[in-house]
């Protein structure tokens, strides 16, 4: 392999096409638009913590994102 990435040359539409209306999310309204939701919230603590060097950096990088309540009877900062 050269190293080069592959990169797609699809559109949006053509990508989403046929995908389940599940995987496609609908759109935000102004009501909603600093909405998080708990399924959210979880999802980025994942990516956030397969991706910490450790458990400081993980740390630092959840309260860096508002996903890091400050106890832990309260919701996290993103969700307030």
């Amino acid at each position: 392999m050269s190293g080069a990435a592959k990169v797609s040359t699809q559109s949006t539409g053509e990508r989403f096409r046929d995908a389940p209306p599940a995987v496609i999310p609908s759109q935000r309204n102004a009501s909603d638009a600093y909405r998080v939701t708990e399924d959210q919230v979880h999802r980025a603590r994942i990516v956030v913590a397969r991706n910490a060097e450790d458990s400081d950096d993980c740390r630092q990088l959840l309260d860096m994102l508002g996903l890091l309540a400050s106890t832990p009877d309260q919701p996290p900062p993103v969700c307030r």
